[in-house]
């Protein structure tokens, strides 16, 4: 009976010319390819990327700047683009309020409104002394006032599910075409008792709700959007753990 040969290899993936005859004979595997190429592919991408949306986040008021260093043509459409999506924002914008909710018009102002745009729902607490509530209820009527085109709802927990606990306040449920599409249980997820306006404005983009590039979103350190763009090829590049959500209804 033949027996196995023990061959040393010190390093598999060392391009050493012992190594390369092991790979031949199918000894070692093949040496996994560099990912030096996707790296150098990615950058060039996201370069490409960033040029060509260099004015993403700009308002109109904002474009004279550019004039010295932006062909007119290019500032024309973009400016005509802006415009476009400010007046499609603007005739869609017919809420603009947070609307108290009453349990048993829970079905038709929640759940079927949602197949026309998104809505938002903050399950608030009893107690007044609930810091998070408080600051939630807060935020909620600048989002509101802001984003006129989603729909924002509020409602006492255990006015809207007999028996709700107090420790789950504040609660955001976010629906879309009759679906929750997200539900955040308290500001733990985000920053607590630190959380702000831009945080929530983050959620809205991650469901949809909003484009990344909407004017009305408040930057917190005036970051550009192609910037992201650079981030996130570099990070396709490597492995990452996808995020699940629970559902709740």
């Amino acid at each position: 009976m033949d027996m196995p040969v023990n061959v040393p290899v010190d390093n598999p993936n060392a391009d050493t010319e012992w190594n390369d005859i092991l790979r031949k004979h199918g000894v070692i595997p093949e040496k996994p390819p560099s990912p030096t190429p996707m790296i150098e592919e990615a950058i060039v991408e996201a370069r490409r990327l960033a040029h060509e949306n260099r004015l993403e986040g700009k308002g109109v008021d904002e474009l004279d700047e550019f004039e010295d260093e932006e062909d007119d043509e290019f500032l024309d459409t973009y400016r005509r683009k802006r415009l476009a999506e400010l007046n499609t924002i603007s005739s869609a914008s017919i809420f603009n309020q947070v609307y108290p909710l009453q349990k048993p018009d829970y079905s038709r102002d929640v759940t079927e409104a949602s197949e026309k745009t998104f809505v938002l729902v903050l399950l608030t607490s009893s107690q007044g002394t609930n810091v998070e509530s408080q600051l939630l209820i807060e935020i909620w009527r600048e989002l509101a006032r802001r984003f006129g085109d989603i729909k924002f709802c509020q409602i006492r927990g255990d006015m809207c599910i007999e028996g709700y606990p107090e420790k789950n306040t504040p609660t955001v449920l976010i629906y879309k075409d009759k679906d929750i599409k997200r539900q955040i249980v308290t500001l733990r997820e985000l920053r607590g008792s630190q959380t702000t306006i831009e945080d929530l404005e983050q959620v809205l983009v991650s469901v949809g709700a909003i484009n990344r590039t909407d004017p009305r979103l408040q930057r917190q350190n005036n970051e550009d959007p192609t910037q992201r763009d650079t981030v996130r090829s570099m990070k396709k590049c490597q492995p990452t753990e996808g995020d699940s959500d629970s559902d709740w209804d």
